[in-house]
Parts: C-alpha cells; structure tokens; sequence
C-alpha cells in the first residue's frame, strides 16, 4: 500500500512538472573530525546533507530508470565508465585486462599508461 502512494506521488509530479519545495530542502550538519589536534582548519569538519528521504527515494528511482534507458538504448559510449551501473572503477580494470589478455594471444605488445588525478 505504501509503495503505491509513493508511484502516486511521482506518478503526479511528473504529470504536474512540478518537483515539491519539501524534496528540495536541504539541511547540513558539520561534524568534527575525531581525534584532530586543532580544529582551525576546515579539512578538520565532515559535512553531512540531509534531504527528505521520499524525495531521495523517487530521484534514485528515476535516476535508475533513465541510466538503463540510455544504456540500452545505446545512448552512452561502451566507454563512458564514470558514474553508471556495473561501470565503476573495478569494471575498468577488468576491462583492461581482457584488452591486454586478447593482445597477448594475437601476439602483441601491450602499453598501458595510467594517471591518478588527485583534486587538491
């Protein structure tokens, strides 16, 4: 019974066009980091966004659905790995290693340059 109110409340924004102002809303909350010498620096703090959970619930619904929609409707490059389903960073690897693998029985030699880009 629950489940079906919620589909009723998406099912009736997206008739409407209209996201609630409640869904919108958030609220942060900064926590300390344990065991830091001095809190003067703002790396010291975690910061935490609340949101309503129903929103959150419906937009990883429709986040759900649109990524299997363009995935399988061939809308996404096989090689956008970043963000997706079943595409994460292990999936990479796995991948550049059956390249090399298939390589390697063809008799060829494989190079394989990596970067870890760090945001400082």
């Amino acid at each position: 019974m629950c489940l079906k109110r919620i589909i009723n409340i998406a099912d009736i924004c997206f008739e409407l066009g209209y996201w609630p102002l409640h869904f919108k809303i958030s609220t942060s909350i900064i926590i300390p980091k344990p065991n830091k010498e001095s809190y003067n620096s703002l790396k010291t703090f975690r910061s935490i966004v609340l949101l309503n959970t129903l929103g959150k619930l419906i937009e990883k619904v429709i986040s759900e659905c649109l990524q299997f929609y363009l995935i399988s409707n061939n809308f996404i490059h096989s090689s956008q790995l970043g963000g997706l389903k079943q595409r994460s960073v292990f999936n990479a690897r796995v991948m550049l290693i059956y390249f090399i693998y298939t390589e390697w029985v063809k008799n060829n030699t494989t190079s394989t340059l990596l970067f870890d880009i760090v945001q400082l």
